[in-house]
C-alpha cells in the first residue's frame, strides 16, 4: 500500500547533514518518504530554543502537516540530522493516488495513526515522569535510539542529555 503511494513519486531529494528540508514560515505541501537518513521536525519557542516534536528516519513519511492541510505557512522546520535521501510526493500526486481505486482509506489510516501518536506524546509530556517517557519511547520506537543522536532524543523527551544518559544506564 505505502509502496504504491511511493511509486507515484517522480522526484528524489538528497539533503546533507544539517540542511533544511523546510523552515518555519514557508508553505510546503509535499509529503516525503525517507529512503535513508534521519530528520528532526521542530518548533522554535519564544526563548529561541528548538523543541523537537517528531523525527523521521528510514521508511517513515515526513510532512509539515499544518502547511499540507491548510496551504498556509508552517510553524515547523524540518532539518536533516545526517545525509538523508527522500522521495517527494506532491499533494496532487497524493490526490491522484487517493482518487484511484478508492485508496483514501490508506491515507485516513496514516492520518489517524499520526493523530494517535501525537496524542500519546502530549499525554506523556503532561503526565509522565522522565523515566516513564524514556521507557515508553524505547518500547514504542526502539529504532529511534539507533537512528537519532541522543542529544536530540533528550530534547524530544524534554530532559537533559545527562538525565537520558542516566536512564539508559539503569
Amino acid at each position: 500500500m505505502l509502496t504504491d503511494l511511493i511509486s507515484f513519486s517522480e522526484k528524489t531529494l538528497t539533503l546533507q547533514r544539517n540542511e533544511y528540508l523546510s523552515v518555519s514560515g514557508t508553505i510546503d505541501t509535499n509529503i516525503y518518504f525517507v529512503k535513508s537518513g534521519s530528520l528532526r521536525i521542530f518548533v522554535c519557542n519564544d526563548k529561541d530554543e528548538d523543541q523537537i516534536i517528531r523525527f523521521g528516519y528510514t521508511n517513515n513519511l515526513v510532512v509539515s502537516l499544518d502547511s499540507y492541510l491548510t496551504g498556509k505557512p508552517s510553524v515547523f522546520s524540518i532539518q536533516a540530522l545526517k545525509k538523508t535521501d527522500l522521495r517527494v510526493i506532491t499533494k496532487k500526486q497524493l490526490q491522484d493516488y487517493l482518487n484511484r481505486d478508492h485508496h483514501s482509506m490508506i491515507w485516513n489510516n496514516i492520518l489517524e495513526n499520526l493523530v494517535l501518536q501525537q496524542m500519546e506524546r502530549e499525554l506523556d509530556l503532561l503526565t509522565s515522569s522522565p523515566e516513564e517517557r524514556y521507557q515508553r519511547v524505547l518500547t514504542r520506537s526502539p529504532q529511534l535510539f539507533q537512528e537519532i543522536p541522543h542529544r536530540y532524543i533528550a530534547n524530544y523527551l524534554r530532559m537533559s542529555a545527562e538525565t537520558l544518559s542516566r536512564l539508559q544506564k539503569h
